[in-house]
This record gives structure tokens, sequence and C-alpha cells, in this order.
């Protein structure tokens, strides 16, 4: 289908104009924007900018939380023949800086005060940019009287003036569209080095939504909250380009605080979200299950042993006796029914989990309890579209095989490579780094290591980077470990070494909230998160949590010599702003290998414990200094389990 997304929008708006396109929850009330109401803003400001001078080949920043006036600003650019460039809310002035003036910014769309103050402060800083700024929301801003800052309701004046004064502009415009163009440029996460724009086309995005449509059979009656960071690829892929072509409702939280809340409300039939949302998830289940009272905690866990027994089993369609089949059904009446409903996944048909490699034990949970969660493979540069789980096929240590329009093959080194229909049209004004990941042939680089099995199935080992080799020659895979850690819900965080040495160590990061509400019940006073991350019963914790993991590598083929040998607790939780994670919560393994050297050493050197004192950064710009005595834990470690011939 040759159509770029403006004409998408147009078709909706024409075919089922009083269908819902977007929700909002403003004041605890949805409002709602029928198709006919979304392609009307949308046209209003794409006049609105052209008023302003917005022309075709310019960028247009877009930052703030997930808004309908933030989503239609994304069709207003495109509309233009412009580029729409999402940043994300939470970065700090440095990164939004490096955005604006790689990607030469002159208009830029915010949704609130905070996204403002950021944009004038940058403004300051870095002349020559940013001479239009268009705001949302106009709280706080009512004294504001910056050159070129505007309102969106100002906006539309102008839009409607401009669609008088040329009638024919705006219909002129869209027409004007090709499939081949950069339909948006989305930064990079940016593990090692700078961010790079990867330029994705209309074609590329709208061919990767067909194909998710097409296997898992979305239609316009589906429903999806849109609660993660716009600037991020697996976001726009569902709330942008798959919106479009499918015809769905999107759902907008009101806020990050109210997203479970408004989850519970909608009722989404198809949800996505990252590993971390899930293992979130799990953890507040955790939770209210310690403090269940005895009979209920009783009954979790007789069922959960059910649902692990066979539960993904019938999910599946697979034969299951038919005891537990009878023992299931009724742990869905008592257990699984009230916990989906708890999590806000009562209505949900498909689930999907990308971003991040997701541990099997936390995949095989849902899926047991009757989720249909399912494995999306792919990155910024193929609009995180690579391999998609069909229905009845899904393997827990599988990607699925590969999607719809899309060739992978493995490099004689182990890397996966791509090719197809949503590969990236080149990285923003670097021909020198679009080079170096795509091939003669057409293959894109992922910089994964995986391997393909005989139904066809890919299999993620992890980041070739980060794969090396045991001093005994065992192969280490690092992600590996650190999602079989993080599976409890004590673990937030962990990160493990090990490449060229001995054995492996590991640093941890607690789940404040888990490990607190575990310390009140056992009556153990703490004084905040340094504190309670040194207990001496908090170790012992998380020691035995270690030990569980160690015994499972003990029992997989080529795995003992990666079982843990020493761990700690760090003193602080890694955090994007200190950039030790990315803005999608990656770790960023090199940066925290060298900035915590001392405790690596320290580890390896066999000592107890380790002084370190480490610089952070609040949220109002500010630096500050934590320090603390760590100690350091031996872990539990078993002999390799005899495989089987």
């Amino acid at each position: 289908m040759q159509t770029t997304f403006p004409r998408l929008m147009m078709q909706h708006a024409a075919q089922r104009p009083e269908a819902p396109a977007l929700r909002e929850k403003e004041y605890g009330i949805w409002q709602t924007w029928s198709w006919a109401r979304a392609a009307e803003d949308v046209k209003l400001m794409s006049c609105g900018l052209a008023a302003l001078g917005f022309e075709p080949g310019q960028n247009l920043a877009i930052v703030g939380d997930n808004r309908p006036h933030l989503y239609l600003a994304f069709i207003a650019a495109q509309s233009l023949r412009g580029v729409p460039v999402p940043m994300y809310q939470d970065a700090i002035a440095s990164e939004m800086a490096f955005v604006l003036q790689d990607a030469e910014i002159n208009f830029a769309f915010a949704e609130n005060q905070e996204q403002v103050d950021k944009l004038l402060e940058l403004r300051e800083s870095v002349p020559g940019l940013l001479k239009h700024i268009i705001y949302d929301d106009p709280r706080g801003l009512r004294n504001y009287s910056h050159e070129g800052l505007i309102s969106i309701e100002r906006l539309f004046e102008f839009g409607r003036q401009y669609a008088q004064q040329h009638p024919a502009f705006y219909e002129q415009s869209v027409a004007q569209g090709q499939p081949g163009d950069v339909s948006v440029i989305l930064y990079t996460s940016g593990t090692t080095g700078r961010p790079k724009g990867v330029c994705q086309t209309h074609e590329s995005f709208i061919r990767a939504a067909q194909g998710g449509v097409e296997v898992d059979g979305l239609v316009p009656a589906d429903n999806i909250i849109s609660y993660l960071p716009p600037a991020w690829v697996g976001d726009h892929l569902f709330s942008i380009a798959q919106w479009l072509v499918a015809g769905f409702t999107i759902n907008c939280p009101e806020s990050a605080a109210t997203v479970s809340i408004d989850l519970r409300e909608i009722g989404p039939s198809y949800y996505f979200a990252p590993p971390r949302v899930f293992e979130g998830m799990l953890t507040s289940v955790s939770i209210r299950m310690e403090d269940a009272a005895a009979p209920k905690r009783w009954l979790y866990q007789k069922f959960m042993a059910v649902a692990r027994r066979c539960g993904a089993e019938i999910l599946d369609g697979k034969p299951v006796p038919f005891t537990d089949r009878l023992l299931y059904a009724l742990g869905n009446v008592l257990v699984y029914g009230p916990l989906r409903n708890v999590l806000g996944l009562s209505r949900i048909r498909v689930a999907y989990t990308a971003g991040a490699a997701i541990g099997p034990d936390l995949f095989r949970f849902y899926r047991s309890i009757g989720i249909n969660l399912k494995q999306l493979y792919g990155q910024t540069e193929t609009c995180a579209y690579v391999c998609i789980q069909k229905n009845g096929r899904v393997k827990l240590n599988s990607v699925g095989e590969a999607a719809p329009g899309i060739e992978i093959k493995i490099a004689d080194n182990g890397e996966v490579l791509v090719r197809g229909v949503s590969v990236l049209k080149e990285y923003y004004k670097r021909p020198d780094a679009t080079a170096e990941v795509m091939d003669a042939q057409g293959y894109f680089h992922t910089g994964d290591a995986g391997r393909i099995d005989h139904d066809g199935h890919l299999h993620i080992i992890d980041r070739a980077k980060d794969v090396g080799k045991m001093a005994s020659g065992a192969i280490f895979a690092p992600n590996y470990i650190e999602n079989k850690l993080k599976f409890f819900p004590q673990i937030k965080e962990a990160v493990v070494f090990g490449h060229g040495r001995e054995q492996v160590c590991a640093f941890l990061n607690i789940d404040f909230e888990a490990v607190g509400n575990w310390a009140e019940r056992q009556g153990l006073p703490y004084g905040g998160y340094v504190d309670l991350a040194s207990k001496p019963q908090v170790l012992d914790m998380l020691a035995e949590c270690v030990a569980q993991v160690n015994a499972d590598l003990a029992a997989e083929e080529g795995m003992a010599d990666t079982q843990i040998a020493r761990f700690l607790v760090l003193h602080k939780e890694l955090d994007p702003d200190d950039d030790e994670l990315t803005r999608t919560r990656k770790v960023r393994r090199g940066f925290i290998g060298d900035k915590y050297k001392v405790l690596i050493d320290a580890l390896y050197a066999g000592r107890s414990e380790q002084y370190i004192e480490t610089q952070v950064k609040f949220e109002d710009g500010r630096t500050g200094m934590v320090s603390a005595t760590l100690p350091i834990r031996e872990a539990q470690r078993y002999p390799a389990v005899a495989q089987a011939a």
C-alpha cells in the first residue's frame, strides 16, 4: 500500500468520522477525540505551523508525556513533509541540547511548563535554535512572554486563518508526501557514545505495522493504553504506526502515577510494555501476597504451582492431563482471573514485551496465568520489528520467527543480520555510521549475538559486544544471568562481570519498595536506601536469591562455570541521570565498569568490604556525593548437573 501517515489519518476520518481515535483522562474524566476531530486538529496544527514558517524538510522537536495533541503533532509535521523528532521527557538539559543541535531544531512542541522551562533555558545557552516553542498545557505559563512562545490554542487560531487564506494548501501538502519520505527521526539510547538519529520512512513503519496487525488480527475495536515514552521506538510502532494502520483507539493516562488505575479502567485488549514494567507488576503482586492472610497465601502458592506446571501449555492449546486442566479451571476462578483483574489485564487478547531480553521465568509467569504475552524483537533501526511470536508457536527462550517482510541470517561471528521492510533509511547526517551497520547486501548488523533453531525461531544470546568467555573457556552472557536475578522481586537491577575472569561477580540494586515492605514486616528499622541495602538480614535474603540462580545455572548445559561467586549491593540505584542507564533503562555496562572499578577490584581481590564515594545528580540539576562502606558476600555455588545423553 503506497501511503503515508497523514493520508491514513484522512482515510479514517472519511470512513469512520465518529469512531473514537484517542482518549485522554483529565481531572478524572475520559475525554474522546473522534477520527474527524483528530484529523481537523492535525489540519489546523499543520496550517498553524505553516503560518509560522515551518517548511518541508524541517524538523519539529516533540517533548512531553503521552497526550493527544502530542501524538497529533507527529502527523501535523508529516503533513507538511517535515520530520518529527521526539525527545525523552525526563532527559536532562545536556541530552536535549545534543538532539536539538544535531537535528537543527527551530520548532518545538512541548507538553507543559516543565518542558518549556528546559527548552527556554537551552535556547539561551545555544543561540540560533528554537525560534518557535508551542505548548499544550497552559498551567503555570500565563505570565510567560518569551519571544516565539505560543499556546496550542494560538496555533489553532493561526491555522484557521491560514486555511481560510489558502483553502487548498493542506490537502495539496498531504498529497505531495511520498512513502519513501523520512517520517520520523528517533535517537538511539546511546549505550555507547553519543546517540544517533535513526531516519525511518513512512513506508518502513507502515509495513512494520501492517505485519503486526496481520499476525495478531488487530481491528478498530481494539483498545491500547499509551504510557511509554513517545521518543521510544516501541511506543512509535504501537501508538502511531499500528494505531493509524489498524484504526484502534489509543488512551492517554492522566499521569505516570495513575497508569495502573487507568489501565484497570480502560481494560485494554492489546498491551505493550518493556520487561521492566512486567517485572514491576510481578513485584507488586509479590508484595501484596506477602501482606495477605495465611489462607490467601496458601491458596496463591497452591494454584501458582498448578499454573507453572500447565498454564502456558493450556494457553497454547497443547494437550494437558484432565486433572491439571480441572485444577487450572478452578485456579482461574479463584486466583488467576482476580489477579489479571488487579493488574488491569483482564481483557487482554494479546500483550507484547520488547526493548530488552525478558527472563524465561518472568515470561512463563504471565503466560501461566492466562495472559497471552509474547515477545517482539527489533531495534530503533528496524522499527522494533524483526521477529514476532505467533499464537500457538511461542517459545519461552526465543524471540520468535522472522516477521512478515523480514529476512534474518546469522553471520560467521554469530551476529544477527536483518534485511527487509523495516530497516532504517540512514542515520541523520552520519553516512559513516550508516556504512558501519549496513553491508553491501542490504543487511543491517544488529550487534546482537544469536542462533536460529530448527523451527526457524531466533534465540538471542546477548549483545555481541557483551558476550565473552570465562578464563575456563565457558561462554559468558551477562544479560542472561542478570535477567535470572531480576526475576526476584527484591532485585531491581543487576550487573554481572566475568569476561576473561576465573569467576563471575555481581552488583545488585534492591527494589526499595519490595525490600522495605519485607523489612517492615520483620520489624527491621532502616533509615533510607543506603541503610536498608547494607543490612545483614537483607544481604542474607539476597544471598538466597543468588544461590537459587546458581542452582539453575548449574543445571544448564555449559553454564555451571558462570555461577556468581561474590556479590555486593550498590549504595545507590543505577540512574539514567547519572549516565549509568540509558533513557530506556538499558545498562551502560562499560560506563559502570569504569565508574565503579574500585568495587570490581574489591570483588575480585577477595575483600570483605569496600568504601566508595560517588557523585550523583539530583532532579533539580544540583550534584552531591553519596558514600558508604559496602559489605561483600560470598555466594553459594553448586556442582554442574550431569546432562542426559
